[in-house]
């Protein structure tokens, strides 16, 4: 049977995008449409995290992200204000930029975070792909679908010459965001809460460094009677461009309908939080988005497999949107690959939702619970009480008295729980998959040593993200642990005692299947980094998949390479579903 394209795609967003960048570098055949003219038409997604920034530089493409963005030293603390020339009650170091948290981040990924907004996002990854042979039709309308065992077929409208047509693909794709036709078309299970609370955002041009310059920060949450005390209870002024663009956000009652936009009252809410009641700014665009807390309990069904905001609808409190989306397409994108390529069998495909699914839930709830997180502040300086409360208490603070004392204690308190959100490295990079697709060793359940939201603890059991490490490539050059994995194959690392396992590799001679010697010329060990984490014996053997999270272990020595070889193809053929 023909087909016109082997997966089609519907949405352009980060996760469609990275769907298709991957399919495309994989050499898969790769359709996308969309039924909007262009790309995203606001800066909704901004923050970059470590493990999204990991993808994009398997993908190829960290270095352009990295030119366009806003770095990792600029994004800088969270700031706590009554307005931005007002007083200050409180700095959070986040992102992992403070001092007691940056060699964290530092030690756990080469990649740092960046700040760059969906509309600049979306071209990087839409341009590559297009570049790597990925087809794009835009202001193309989704129909419907009919599957059947081979494939499906896909209707669509072209918006502009109003003709109906089809597409056969082998497979879909449905990343068409929290309003998904295909999430409901197919009935996938959906637990939560739609639009639970309402956000006005407003985006003006103005030049404020003399306000921020001297303390950089893309957050700046302002106590004022202006942002209308809303869930959170302080209004926002987010820098998307430092420090001349700029998002105003307050909170608002739904049961009241929209806010008023109109110009002065835009202006005047936009005056409050700056503290310039003199202020003349460029408003760009008015909109507001709504607060959800849902997520599908499965992701797929057939043929046709959904991912990205269909499939979790949260706020962007933690930053975890777009990176959540992103991640689901690279999960979902190697697996489509090796099925159509015939290295695996379909069933691989049911280990998408089987880890994907847990991480979604999992997000919806960290970023609904992180504007939860915010009532202790907003009790400690009575925000709802209005600003002659709260400067009565930000004097109070600065008091010398037991009653300073106090509320100076109740600010610490409420700041650290805000660590949760804004320097949350676990949370992105501690992502444990359980699958077909992972086969767990005989250890005991993992223990975590910290907090496991806020610190990342590399380990390489199977299920967990191979751990960062340097090494040092033939020119004495630093390559990380995660370069010389990934970029669509499975890697059997071992070390120079290794030896059956090099030989069991040659011997199944698979086209998609490296091996790394630790230690060996281009792979070298010096500062012994990769020695204190790999958790296996030098003889031993991780087995890598394309995605970079580790399949399988022989933590103990193997020397017989008959064993080795053994061991080696029953991993391989009960991860891929396949015999070989």
């Amino acid at each position: 049977m023909k087909f016109d394209t082997e997966v089609l795609v519907v949405g352009t967003g980060p996760g469609g995008a990275t769907t298709a960048l991957a399919l495309a570098t994989y050499g898969i055949k790769v359709r996308v449409v969309t039924m909007f003219n262009w790309l995203a038409n606001s800066p909704r997604a901004h923050i970059t995290n470590q493990r999204t920034m990991e993808v994009l530089r398997d993908l190829g493409v960290e270095d352009v992200v990295k030119k366009h963005a806003t770095p990792w030293e600029l994004m800088g603390d969270t700031l706590f204000t009554t307005s931005l020339a007002g007083q200050e009650i409180g700095r959070l170091r986040t992102w992992g930029t403070g001092d007691a948290r940056k060699g964290d981040y530092v030690q756990g990924s080469p990649c740092t975070l960046v700040d760059l907004t969906q509309p600049l996002m979306e071209p990087i990854l839409i341009q590559h792909a297009a570049e790597r042979g990925a087809q794009f039709s835009f202001n193309t309308e989704y129909l419907r679908h009919e599957q059947d065992a081979e494939g499906v077929t896909v209707y669509l409208k072209d918006l502009t010459a109003e003709r109906e047509y089809s597409v056969r693909a082998r497979y879909l794709v449905g990343m068409d965001g929290a309003r998904s036709r295909i999430v409901e078309e197919i009935g996938l299970k959906i637990e939560g809460q739609m639009a639970r609370a309402g956000t006005a955002y407003i985006i003006f041009n103005k030049d404020l460094s003399r306000y921020v310059a001297h303390r950089p920060s893309i957050l700046h949450w302002i106590a004022t009677p202006a942002a209308g005390f809303g869930e959170i209870g302080m209004g926002l002024l987010r820098a998307i461009r430092p420090w001349d663009q700029w998002i105003a956000g307050w909170g608002f009652d739904m049961s009241k309908g929209e806010p008023d936009f109109s110009k002065e009252a835009v202006l005047e809410k936009i005056r409050a939080l700056v503290g310039d009641p003199e202020l003349e700014v460029d408003i760009e665009k008015s909109s507001v988005w709504y607060v959800n807390q849902a997520y599908a309990t499965t992701y797929s069904k057939g043929r046709v497999l959904c991912g990205g905001d269909a499939v979790h609808r949260h706020p962007p409190s933690s930053g975890l949107g777009s990176n959540t989306s992103l991640q689901d397409g690279f999960n979902l994108a190697w697996k489509l690959a090796y099925v159509l390529k015939g290295h695996a069998g379909e069933a691989l495909l049911d280990s998408y939702g089987a880890e994907r699914a847990p991480i979604g839930k999992q997000i919806v709830q960290r970023a609904n619970q992180s504007r939860v997180d915010y009532g202790p502040l907003k009790e400690c300086l009575r925000f709802n009480q209005g600003i002659d409360t709260v400067e009565k208490l930000l004097a109070q603070m600065r008091a010398p008295t037991p009653e300073g004392v106090e509320t100076r204690m109740a600010l610490q308190e409420a700041l650290e729980l805000k660590n949760h959100e804004f320097n949350a490295q676990g949370v992105e990079l501690n992502q444990r998959y359980e699958s077909d697709a992972v086969i767990a060793d005989d250890h005991d359940d993992e223990i975590w040593l910290r907090d496991k939201g806020l610190y990342l603890q590399a380990t390489t059991r199977p299920g967990a993200k191979i751990p960062h490490a340097w090494l040092v490539d033939k020119d004495g050059h630093r390559t990380s642990t995660l370069d010389v994995t990934g970029k669509g194959q499975f890697t059997l690392i071992t070390g120079l005692a290794g030896q059956a396992w090099t030989q069991a590799a040659r011997e199944l001679n698979l086209p998609y299947l490296r091996t790394v010697v630790t230690g060996a010329q281009g792979t070298a060990d010096p500062y012994c980094d990769w020695q204190r984490l790999r958790e296996i014996h030098e003889a031993g053997a991780l087995l890598v998949r394309p995605d970079g999270y580790i399949a399988w272990r022989q933590s103990d020595e193997v020397w017989d390479a008959a064993d080795a070889l053994q061991q080696l193809r029953g991993a391989l053929r009960n991860v891929l579903h396949q015999d070989l």
